[in-house]
């Protein structure tokens, strides 16, 4: 019987996670499995893994074979380092304390590189909300301008309606005045008393 590491799908439409089963590679992909080992959720960033260390190392010993997939989580873990060197242990190459000494310093430096990866994607997460921020606060000030021109625009012609037209008020004032230099102060107009006016035709006869 053929043994597989490999990955069991869970969760629904695009929020999918895994799990990371010993199953016969005669099975179903999310069907029947020999032994669950950890879970995998790829949503995250950098993704969630949670492997059993100890029984993934023993699968691999017992010669279960892992996945493309399932390859890559084993060796982000260090699972295939560990079993690289524990056979280099066995064959004399070196022995166990200096494969457990490199063991340690390999997880060290990958700690520090993961570290590193979360520390890199805060700052990018801080930076795009700072740009954000950013840019609504122009976007803000813009609409804030905007809307004291219209404003100011508004008031200026409410004050100009408001007001009398002085071309009207100085043509009002100056017609009495106009009036009064045409007529001089102290004199009548004739009058003429046309009642008793006789015209030639009415003149008495001699």
């Amino acid at each position: 019987m053929a043994v597989r590491i490999r990955l069991a799908r869970k969760g629904r439409k695009k929020l999918a996670y895994y799990h990371i089963v010993v199953a016969d590679s005669r099975s179903p992909r999310d069907g029947r499995y020999i032994e669950k080992i950890g879970n995998y959720n790829p949503l995250t960033n950098p993704a969630t893994i949670e492997l059993d260390f100890d029984k993934a190392l023993g699968w691999l010993q017992n010669g279960a074979l892992p996945t493309e997939t399932c390859r890559a989580i084993l060796s982000y873990k260090g699972v295939l380092l560990k079993k690289h060197l524990l056979e280099g242990v066995k064959k004399g190459a070196f022995d166990e304390p200096e494969a457990t000494r490199r063991f340690e310093e390999w997880i060290k430096n990958n700690e520090e590189k993961i570290e590193a990866k979360k520390s890199g994607l805060e700052k990018s997460r801080d930076d795009g909300v700072a740009k954000q921020l950013a840019s609504e606060k122009r976007v803000n000030e813009a609409r804030a301008a905007k809307l004291a021109k219209k404003q100011a625009a508004l008031e200026a012609k409410a004050e100009a309606e408001n007001q009398p037209e002085p071309a009207a008020n100085a043509e009002a004032e100056t017609q009495p005045e106009a009036a009064q230099e045409e007529q001089p102060a102290g004199e009548n107009p004739p009058v003429t008393d046309t009642a008793h006016e006789t015209t030639p035709e009415e003149k008495p006869q001699e």
